[in-house]
């Protein structure tokens, strides 16, 4: 009798197997990893980030581009910053917001270019047809 629904085995490519357990970040990482594009998938803070893609802003700035509420937009940022995805600087009473790193900027890019080269299927929007 054939079995679908699990290996008849355990390792097929052992050699492949090792490379990849050696490449794995460690668990930490990958749940920080995973953290970041938690914080991605929210359009309102992916929205507040393709702003700054531009340059810096500041909250009142980010809430008129974003039509977010100023206290909305605070708190992303606040949990952006968190997770070192956007760096402040302060100036007298008024902080502005950038992008943390060229790294940012390089998955927001990426996934801004997936998604326009892209037709995605929605069943969780579509009612699944």
């Amino acid at each position: 009798m054939l079995t679908l629904d699990g290996c008849a085995v355990r390792v097929v490519d052992a050699d492949r197997v090792t490379s990849v357990c050696e490449r794995m970040p460690a668990s930490e990482d990958l749940a920080d990893t995973a953290d970041v594009f938690g914080l991605l998938s929210d359009p309102n803070r992916l929205r507040l980030l393709v702003a700054l893609l531009d340059g810096e802003l500041c909250v009142c700035d980010l809430a008129a581009v974003t039509g977010q509420s100023e206290s909305g937009v605070s708190h992303a940022l606040r949990l952006l910053r968190a997770h070192r995805v956007v760096v402040a600087r302060r100036a007298g009473r008024m902080a502005y917001y950038r992008l943390a790193d060229p790294h940012v900027r390089m998955l927001l890019d990426l996934a801004l270019a997936h998604t326009e080269h892209t037709e995605a299927m929605h069943p969780e929007r579509d009612g699944g047809r």
